[in-house]
């Protein structure tokens, strides 16, 4: 999707302001603070909301003109609550899939595919509002696939979700939005005035890493579990002759990994955080196996 100058406001509270964008194909994350704008970009691209000013099309489509046909091939996972609470999973599923165009048996089996996606087979007759929260949210994922859309948006996935309930929704998306060859837009809270985090098309986030704080992760590269990065780690490229030091961007196709550097103080020496990046992700599509290629070839000691 693409916006050129685009702005909208509530009153006098401006939610956007000049905001040119060219989105290609791909999982993109937006992340920022709360009140950002996130969710009202993601409803004036779906035509839910008129723009103030500006212009924005997705998939080519321009999304005052046509922002039926975009809802016919984007899903929408919103923020808030949207399910109809006396409705059972099967059939408010069975209800979407035939409002986005797919025949009566098509529908059915469409909608049985996506809750046993989503992990809501065995749930697929109870009542939507004896949900917990966390199956409300499984139900508003699967929603938002069940037409097999080109385009994904997903507004605060995760939230409302504990730890545990959060990383299975991460999971569940990293699959199906993968399924759907869709894109995920979705709003992540972050403390007031943080900087962006960009995560380009192809990049892979290890478990347990932290990524935060006006962060460039470019097209393709690795990161390895645990690994911290913030707009002030020391990113160190250790593939050539002479450590090359960099800040607030991981090269495209890097294979980066978390690691220590020592730093002369007053009081003695000691040993910092940094991240590494020790080689090239392989062709291979396993970025587990790219990780240990890369290992393997740098024999670097972490």
């Amino acid at each position: 999707f693409t916006s050129i100058d685009l702005g909208h406001a509530y009153g006098k509270v401006a939610a956007l302001h000049s905001l040119d964008l060219d989105v290609p194909r791909g999982r993109i994350g937006l992340v920022g603070a709360n009140g950002a704008g996130k969710s009202t970009l993601i409803k004036i691209l779906l035509g839910i909301l008129n723009q103030t000013t500006g212009s924005a099309t997705v998939l080519g489509m321009d999304n005052r003109r046509e922002a039926i046909s975009i809802r016919s091939v984007v899903g929408y996972m919103p923020e808030g609550a949207c399910l109809p609470l006396d409705q059972t999973a099967a059939d408010f599923m069975v209800y979407s899939a035939g409002t986005a165009g797919l025949p009566g048996s098509a529908a059915r089996q469409r909608a049985s595919d996506v809750l046993t996606l989503v992990g809501l087979a065995e749930e697929r007759f109870r009542y939507i509002g004896d949900f917990s929260t966390g199956m409300k949210q499984r139900a508003k994922l699967a929603q938002a696939i069940v037409h097999d859309p080109e385009l994904v948006f997903l507004d605060e996935p995760t939230a409302g979700l504990d730890p545990s309930g959060r990383e299975e929704m991460l999971d569940l998306i990293g699959k199906d939005v993968h399924l759907s060859g869709g894109v995920g837009i979705g709003g992540v809270l972050e403390p007031p005035g943080a900087r962006p985090v960009i995560v380009e098309d192809g990049a892979f986030i290890g478990s347990r890493s932290i990524i935060v704080e006006g962060t460039l992760i470019e097209h393709g590269a690795v990161i390895g579990a645990n690994t911290t990065i913030t707009a002030s780690t020391p990113i160190i490229d250790v593939t050539g002759p002479e450590p090359v030091e960099m800040r607030g961007r991981v090269p495209a196709n890097s294979v980066v990994i978390p690691g220590t550097r020592a730093k002369d103080f007053p009081a003695g020496t000691y040993q910092l955080q940094c991240a590494l990046i020790i080689g090239q992700r392989t062709e291979s599509t396993d970025t587990k196996t790219s990780l240990n290629d890369a290992l393997r070839t740098f024999e670097v000691q972490v």
